[in-house]
């Protein structure tokens, strides 16, 4: 498939170049913080001339907290035999990342109350989280989960939750013109091919070719910071200078798979990043699927939360939910295809090419679709900077496992469109949900001093 693509010239980087970063960053435990996320930006800084910034714990970062920096030395268990088994140091997704220190024994019974599996894939080991909430775990797959043996289990969790800092990277490609291009790309999860390094990967070869062309016109921005909480940090920084700069931006995540393109729309939908996008994509025959905006997603959904609303779309090649393996072990090196990956580079550069050719900067962002119908309540987001930290007002999973976050959907279309433009039909008939699931999504989040209710 990727072959078919027309680019304008041979790559300048070879599949064995990228493979050999690859092969570099896939054992490395990376979290939202911590050893693994900084020697990731290392590596990727003998690529790209990465700036750091560290953002000390305990920082107010708009409704979040930039959190305790995770320590982990070791992390197993001792079977009834002897056998030591889970150990995070042969996989790193055997540890619920951010696990807290525990030691003990523990039956067979209790030790099950710590073990994350997936039934519906009886071979994979799970990526499960547990960022803001104080827990430890284990992970492993449902075939092993069965066959463990009663008896006492020796439990050794080896991990701190220290003062330290929350790790961004960022460089800035300058050109002509102050008007700037946004690529954005997280490091923070563990040993993930799609899902995780195929993204700064490209973002990191992408900046490679760019500062090689003998011209540009924008400015262009590379981010890499730890999803979610990275990005409204660094949204922070530099959120007032991207709204009176940014042209057109994109969140680089899942493009190492063969098989088609899916470009999501930025929030406004009509962007210059989205037209950019679709015409790059037709130009070099690519073929691809047309996602509208959502506010659930990667970071994409925090530089597109209300407060901000900046163009900003997501162009992939695999995209998260879409493929089995997502959040698993099998989303590893076997799953990944180097050469799609390229194709995705050849894709990303293409679309700078179609920013550069395009007409001028748009002069204001488009209200989004949907106006009130005066028929419903209207609310505002009295935290419009960046998605609310729910989790602590007990309004989302306090566990990342991929299938626990479906049932708050209507939360986030809530939240995201709660701009005083829309109310609850409006927002309805954007988001394709119930106006009932909405309603009492919007009334959770009033009760907790989230929504403020308008009309």
């Amino acid at each position: 498939m990727n072959a078919m693509l027309k680019t304008a010239a041979a790559a300048p980087e070879s599949l064995q170049e990228i493979e050999a970063v690859f092969d570099r960053l896939w054992p490395l435990l990376r979290s939202l913080t911590g050893a693994g996320a900084r020697e990731t930006h290392d590596i990727l800084g003998e690529l790209v001339p990465l700036e750091r910034i560290e953002v000390p714990s305990g920082t107010q970062v708009f409704d979040w907290t930039a959190p305790k920096e995770w320590v982990v030395r070791e992390a197993y268990v001792r079977a009834p035999d002897g056998r030591r088994m889970l150990d995070v140091a042969d996989n790193n997704l055997r540890l619920v990342n951010y696990s807290i220190p525990f030691r003990g024994r523990l039956s067979r019974r209790e030790l099950d109350a710590h073990l994350h599996s997936r039934p519906d894939l009886p071979d994979a080991i799970p990526y499960v989280t547990s960022y803001y909430e104080p827990r430890w775990g284990f992970c492993l797959s449902e075939r092993e989960r069965t066959a463990l043996p009663e008896g006492d289990y020796d439990v050794v969790v080896d991990t701190d939750l220290i003062d330290g800092a929350l790790t961004i990277s960022e460089a800035v490609l300058q050109g002509s013109s102050s008007d700037e291009i946004l690529i954005s790309t997280y490091t923070c999860h563990p040993s993930l091919a799609n899902n995780e390094l195929s993204g700064p990967l490209a973002a990191a070869f992408l900046y490679r070719r760019l500062a090689a062309w003998p011209r540009r016109r924008f400015t262009y921005r590379f981010v890499f910071a730890p999803e979610t909480i990275g990005a409204i940090a660094y949204l922070k920084l530099r959120g007032e200078h991207l709204r009176k700069h940014l042209a057109a931006g994109y969140v680089v995540t899942c493009v190492g798979l063969d098989t088609h393109f899916t470009y999501k729309r930025s929030r406004r939908g009509d962007s210059l990043a989205d037209t950019a996008a679709v015409a790059a994509l037709e130009e070099i025959g690519a073929d691809f699927r047309l996602r509208d905006f959502t506010p659930t997603g990667s970071d994409e959904r925090q530089y597109c939360s209300p407060g901000f609303d900046l163009p900003v779309g997501s162009l992939m090649r695999g995209a998260y939910n879409e493929y089995p393996e997502y959040h698993t072990s099998l989303d590893n090196k076997a799953r990944i295809d180097f050469r799609a990956l390229q194709g995705s580079i050849d894709a990303y550069e293409a679309v700078c090419r179609a920013l550069e050719s395009a007409g001028a900067r748009p002069a204001a962002a488009r209200e989004t679709a949907g106006r009130r119908s005066g028929r419903d309540a209207t609310f505002e987001n009295l935290f419009p900077y960046g998605e609310p930290q729910l989790g602590r007002r007990g309004l989302y999973p306090t566990i990342g496992a991929a299938d626990q976050k479906r049932h708050v959907e209507a939360l986030m279309w809530v939240l995201n469109l709660s701009d005083g433009r829309h109310d609850l039909p409006a927002i309805a008939a954007r988001s394709g949900l119930p106006l009932e699931q909405l309603r009492r999504a919007a009334l959770a989040a009033e009760a907790k001093g989230v929504l403020r209710r308008l009309s």
